[in-house]
């Protein structure tokens, strides 16, 4: 599987995740790197029927997570997080057509896995209209870039990369996993062990 590397250098650049080039590094061992933000942006109406009305699409962005010392859970609009206490993830506000959250990666050994998402407000959102894509930008090296490409119009939720830190710093792979449900069949497909009863 190709490795992207990711150097510092122009912050103009953006690298985009594809099949062919699934994985990048984000930090090294012993790396710090502040706080990386994500942010999720989509076309927020899209124009279709007899009379081209206009029909609003809305997302929304979260993550499971998993800690270094075992602790799990979701960050996501009605759990909002933390930066300055664990998990050491927040969701900004949302915008029309966008949604952000923070990362802070000053500790990166602190994390073990997160699992970046993508959900419909109820019934499965339209993917293709929706042409989202998800961008992680942190404080050195390129931009890195996901496409929500490849749509499933059944799905509710969009897994769409995974951010690990197997102990040789943080790589982030994409995903782009649709899936009908949410966190339940999130966790299902990731093996994440969480208690959603």
């Amino acid at each position: 599987m190709p490795l992207a590397t990711n150097h510092s250098g122009d912050r103009a650049k953006t690298v985009t995740l594809t099949k062919f080039t699934p994985s990048i590094n984000l930090t090294k061992p012993g790396d710090r790197h502040g706080v990386m933000r994500v942010d999720l942006n989509w076309s927020a109406e899209v124009r279709r029927g007899l009379f081209r009305r206009p029909v609003a699409i809305a997302l929304g962005l979260g993550c499971l997570y998993e800690l270094a010392d075992g602790a799990k859970g979701v960050v996501e609009v009605d759990r909002l997080g933390s930066l300055e206490a664990e998990p050491f993830i927040r969701l900004d506000e949302a915008t029309p057509g966008g949604e952000s959250l923070r990362i802070d990666l000053e500790r990166p050994e602190l994390f073990r896995r997160i699992l970046l998402f993508a959900k419909g407000d109820a019934d499965a959102p339209n993917w293709a209209a929706a042409d989202g894509v998800v961008t992680l930008h942190p404080t050195t090296g390129p931009a890195v870039e996901v496409r929500l490409d490849e749509p499933v119009p059944s799905a509710r939720s969009c897994a769409i990369a995974l951010l690990q830190n197997p102990g040789q710093g943080i790589t982030v792979h994409r995903e782009v996993h649709y899936v009908d449900g949410a966190h339940r069949e999130l966790d299902r497909a990731y093996q994440w062990g969480m208690d959603w009863d």
